[in-house]
């Protein structure tokens, strides 16, 4: 849907765009109930709504002018939430921008009121009854670090009316401190990267818990994941994403499952072994409804596969260097000490740090016609998150940079791979842009280097939020959750 569209200079801005901020605060209201009562996410060009400001919604409408071209008003989309909040749909992901695009290129030369038109575009999910879920899912975080505490607030905040995903606990060793409840909390509540929590914690001392926006969530303290009862807790069948990283092949993962109350196992981490590699949107398709122990890999497999996997798909790719350069981790020492890797003991906020990744040589369980053709190696930089990834590629064929620019937009729009991939054409763009992208990795066109079979592509990512968010999209395959999505793929 690439349609350009210019939308007339307004006499009056300041009118303008009061008229836009109404029509914004108007809709608030609207997505909450959808969200809350029908299990209907809307967003605005792959830009979740849920909670969202005002001015958050309007930045929402203001961004599709960069990846697009092309104007988008909330005059346009309030229309489209309205009717949304007026008809019997079932649950799904519904793209609001997409549909009031669609509507004034497709439905108005068609002569359809809006109306008409979104009957047309939803017949197959008006009347829909049914739940993403027959009973609610109960979820564990065993191990609460960066990983964690971002799981447990895309958790929180995906909870909606509570028949989906729920998280029920997380589990952590007993710290050392009397108060060590209260830090647990004081931990999601805040943030020095991602911000504050947005919403409420309060703890409960008695019943070992902390309630996050109405989410009673048990604290249990345990130093091995196989002597746990879920089940006292009132916690059965449950999802347990394992964030330590302290087991990674598959014997040790099924420790896991040696607890009462647990059904499967997310492994947020490369896996080692045997163990299945899934990136959400390239190949989960390989998780079956038996599969007890999945890994999510690492957040630049995630952050790589995608744009590798679209560029082999369209130009074939012979060979390539993965070259990271990445946020500093816990893993590394604040000052200079000792450290059993090499370079990792030297202050990570004072160095650029060379260390190897895996990642390039990873991606092959995750797109095995790439074995053998990449080479990696990482610089650990003095930034606490948002990483890049540059792809330096040997093509089949030649192509140029506005070529390969049109494309990688498309797909960051237009493809299957939307919600892996961004698209930013900005020439002022820098890391801390990127905090809190949901999406695997963002391309960024105005680096974009071609010389004939040559490519440099260069790809921004949340090694935190991003990486985290690409976990639940596994944990809403592996706990069966699928929602329809509209307009579909186009």
């Amino acid at each position: 849907m690439d349609n350009k569209r210019k939308r007339a200079r307004p006499d009056d801005y300041f009118k303008d765009w009061k008229q836009r901020e109404a029509l914004a605060e108007g809709m608030i209201p609207l997505v909450g109930r959808l969200s809350r009562e029908k299990s209907v996410k809307c967003y605005i060009y792959g830009k979740p709504l849920v909670n969202r400001s005002v001015y958050e919604i309007m930045k929402d409408h203001r961004y599709v002018r960069q990846v697009e071209g092309n104007e988008l008003s909330e005059k346009e989309t309030f229309p489209v939430f309205n009717r949304l909040s007026q008809m019997d749909l079932g649950p799904a992901h519904i793209d609001v921008g997409r549909l009031a695009v669609g509507y004034s290129v497709q439905g108005v030369a068609a002569g359809l009121s809006l109306e008409q038109y979104l009957d047309r575009e939803l017949s197959s999910l008006v009347g829909s009854e049914g739940k993403a879920l027959a009973i609610p899912q109960d979820v564990v975080l065993y191990g609460f670090g960066r990983i964690g505490r971002l799981m447990a607030r895309i958790l929180i905040d995906q909870t909606n009316g509570g028949d989906c995903l729920r998280l029920r606990a997380i589990v952590v060793r007993k710290g050392q401190a009397p108060n060590d409840l209260e830090k647990r909390a004081s931990l999601l509540r805040r943030d020095s990267v991602h911000g504050a929590f947005d919403g409420t914690i309060r703890l409960d001392e008695e019943r070992q818990s902390f309630v996050a926006n109405g989410n009673e969530i048990k604290v249990i303290y345990a130093d091995a994941p196989d002597n746990i009862d879920y089940t006292q807790y009132g916690i059965n069948n449950a999802i347990i994403i394992d964030n330590t990283g302290v087991w990674r092949d598959e014997a040790g993962l099924s420790k896991h499952l040696n607890s009462k109350g647990v059904s499967k196992v997310i492994l947020t981490a490369p896996g080692k072994g045997t163990l299945k590699n899934v990136v959400a949107g390239i190949n989960d398709d390989v998780i079956e409804p038996t599969d007890t122990i999945i890994s999510a890999a690492s957040c630049t497999t995630n952050a790589i596969a995608p744009p590798l996997k679209a560029m082999d798909d369209e130009y074939g790719i012979v060979a390539g260097h993965v070259e990271t350069v990445h946020a500093f981790t816990n893993d590394q020492n604040l000052i200079d000490n000792y450290h059993k890797a090499s370079r990792r003991g030297r202050a990570a906020t004072l160095n650029m740090v060379i260390t190897e990744t895996g990642a390039a040589v990873a991606v092959g369980k995750v797109l095995p016609q790439l074995v053998g053709k990449l080479t990696g190696n990482a610089i650990r930089v003095p930034t606490p998150n948002v990483s890049m990834a540059i792809l330096n590629l040997t093509l089949s064929r030649a192509t140029t940079v506005e070529e390969v620019n049109e494309f990688m937009r498309h797909q960051a729009l237009h493809s299957p791979l939307r919600n892996q991939i961004d698209y930013s054409a900005s020439p002022e763009v820098v890391s801390s842009d990127f905090v809190g992208s949901r999406h695997a990795c963002i391309f960024d066109a105005q680096a974009t280097i071609v010389n004939g079979k040559q490519a440099v592509l260069y790809l921004w990512y949340d090694n935190e939020y991003g990486y985290s968010c690409q976990v639940f999209r596994i944990l809403e395959q592996m706990a069966g959750i699928k929602y329809a999505v509209y307009p579909q793929q186009d």
